[in-house]
């Protein structure tokens, strides 16, 4: 069975930069923040597994918005008996959940910071997030 503790997490980018665009007064913005996920393993240590979970928002000619946002965490896991392809995907399943609720409280004080509305992402499950984590269609965990 696969067990795994979090060694460390720290903030790699945490950026808020305001875009100057002049909204006309029924303009409406559709703010949908994408986000990646990166894990990599040193080769010196197989035990120790580094998860970088980032949320950008950022504006494009296609789709202006007011912001332009990056949060960035890295966490640090050591993890002990991942031997198979379902351990890892469980593992990235459950490393998303534990750094998400902290990205997730980032993105809202840095809006909160920069004197706008908070921009308060949905709480959702670390199977969910990324399509390569869900199950498959008929398979019920």
């Amino acid at each position: 069975m696969i067990q795994y503790t979090l060694r460390s997490l720290a903030a790699d980018e945490l950026s808020f930069k305001v875009n100057p665009i002049q909204p006309t007064p029924d303009q409406k913005f559709e703010i949908k923040p994408l986000f990646s996920r990166r894990i990599q393993s040193p080769k010196e240590n197989p035990n120790i597994q580094i998860v970088i979970l980032e949320c950008k928002i950022e504006t494009t000619p296609e789709s202006p918005k007011p912001f332009n946002l990056i949060a960035r965490f890295v966490g640090v896991f050591e993890v002990h008996n991942m031997e198979t392809e379902e351990d890892r995907r469980l593992f990235a399943i459950n490393a998303t959940e534990t750094i998400f609720p902290y990205l997730r409280a980032s993105v809202t004080n840095l809006t909160a910071d920069a004197m706008i509305n908070p921009l308060t992402l949905p709480v959702v499950s670390g199977a969910t997030l990324f399509p390569e984590d869900r199950a498959p269609q008929g398979t019920y965990n």
